[in-house]
């Protein structure tokens, strides 16, 4: 990757992946959302600030995880996606209720350092300069 603007890398997001029209993110119920709930060790292996752009450019204001790459998370929360650490079993229950609901919301409250969704109310940690500064 040779570009250093923020822009246009939306496409390059999930690439292959996006390539079979089934996936979470090609789906019709999915546009526009701005919740991205991931698996384990999310970001691993993604050392530039490219990764969090393109999440960025796709439209999404934060990522949920049990777990985070460092160097990603680090760069995340320097360039305005928030990361969210939850427990597995949260992460599970958040994904379980958006596959059972493509429309379900899940309200990322950073303020309260909040997460909530149907049934589920969880706090997350995040120190308080990188609140502050994307709030």
């Amino acid at each position: 990757l040779k570009k250093i603007t923020r822009d246009g890398f939306e496409d390059g997001l999930f690439e292959a992946w996006r390539k079979d029209p089934e996936f979470v993110t090609n789906r019709p119920e999915r546009q526009g959302a701005t919740v991205l709930v991931a698996g384990p060790d999310f970001g691993t292996g993604s050392s530039r600030e490219h990764a969090v752009w393109a999440l960025q450019n796709f439209g999404f204001k934060t990522v949920i995880s049990p777990r985070f790459a460092d160097i990603f998370r680090g760069n995340s929360l320097k360039n305005g996606l928030l990361t969210v650490v939850l427990p597995q079993e949260t992460v599970d229950r958040l994904w379980a209720l958006t596959e059972a609901d493509p429309t379900a919301e899940v309200t990322v409250d950073l303020v309260a350092r909040q997460v909530r969704a149907a049934g589920i109310e969880a706090e997350f940690e995040l120190d308080d300069n990188a609140r502050w500064r994307l709030l």
